[in-house]
């Protein structure tokens, strides 16, 4: 598997994830775990507004349908949106070893950006270590917007 395309592949699955969660009417971020082999593992959405529960972020989402794993080190966590501190925590203690995310521009103080996670893969961050996915920011940027646009 290229990284590169693999990358692509499992942003969309996370993006398709975010769009569900918009069309229930909550906040549009979407996860979705895969192993080293790009074969999706568990996906997820924010359902923090649908449930009435603050602690169902995408991450969260994703990492309970992906039940429980022998290692979480090979896997891949795949988000639409830097992790916040919670799940940023959730990434830590039980230490994935790739992260990439979709976009980090719309929450700059992102608990992601303060450690560096072995293989992070973010497109509009400075230490990307891949070509960029700018259809990818701009789809996930602009389901972010459109919905804060119309909580705000």
């Amino acid at each position: 598997m290229s990284s590169e395309l693999g990358y692509h592949s499992m942003l969309a699955v996370a993006l398709a994830e975010a769009r569900l969660g918009l069309k229930e009417g909550g906040i549009p971020i979407g996860a979705a775990i895969f192993d080293e082999t790009g074969q999706l593992i568990g996906a997820g959405h924010n359902r923090r507004v649908q449930q009435g529960d603050p602690s169902v972020h995408g991450e969260t989402d994703a990492f309970r349908k992906a039940g429980r794993q022998k290692s979480y080190r090979k896997l891949i966590m795949v988000t639409t949106l830097a992790p916040c501190w919670y799940c940023s925590g959730l990434v830590r203690q039980f230490g994935f070893g790739t992260v990439i995310i979709g976009e980090v521009t719309f929450i700059t103080n992102a608990a992601l950006t303060s450690w560096q996670c072995s293989n992070s893969f973010s497109p509009s961050m400075g230490r990307t270590r891949k070509n960029s996915i700018p259809a990818a920011i701009q789809s996930a940027l602009k389901i972010t917007l459109s919905w804060s646009s119309r909580s705000g």
